[in-house]
């Protein structure tokens, strides 16, 4: 007793003796050759590749940008600072430079280092103020602020406060 079974596009006929694969009529089979997988696995291995390489640029500029956000603002706030000292305030402070190392989240870590040079001119006071990274914070005062850029300074504002 010879019985047909259709299964998807393939029939069988089940004998007593062979299970055998039949072709339906105008059907062929369908599917991807062993080639054409691992030529897909490969292409989107390199677009995830890419999108990878990508994603980490974008944390490294992110970074980057914030490192030179803080150290504006850094310098910002000391110019801030001196613009509220009165003339005898500013004479004491231009005699050296201020020299700071600064802890910005209070983790006993030295974030950056800020020196602050103020020269009086008359009746104004030439005010520099340099925000560097904590790498620079063992480096010679006079060698830094001489040629802050070889120091890779990180934020640089010159300003004038007159009184």
């Amino acid at each position: 007793m010879s019985q047909r079974i259709k299964f998807g596009f393939l029939r069988f006929q089940n004998n007593k003796r062979s299970l055998k694969k039949i072709k339906s009529k105008g059907t062929e089979e369908k599917g991807f050759s062993l080639i054409e997988v691992l030529i897909g696995i490969a292409l989107i291995g390199i677009g995830l590749l890419s999108l990878a390489q990508m994603f980490y640029l974008g944390v490294m500029n992110n970074t980057k940008s914030d490192r030179l956000t803080n150290a504006t603002f850094m310098a910002q706030q000391q110019i801030d600072f001196l613009r509220g000292l009165n003339a005898e305030e500013l004479n004491n402070l231009a005699a050296n430079r201020i020299d700071e190392n600064i802890d910005v989240n209070g983790d006993g870590v030295i974030d950056a280092r800020r020196i602050t040079q103020i020269v009086p001119a008359g009746f104004s006071y030439k005010v520099t103020v340099l925000v560097f990274s904590r790498e620079r914070k063992n480096d010679n005062i006079n060698d830094i602020a001489a040629d802050p850029v070889r120091y890779h300074v990180r934020a640089a504002i010159n300003t004038i406060i007159s009184r």
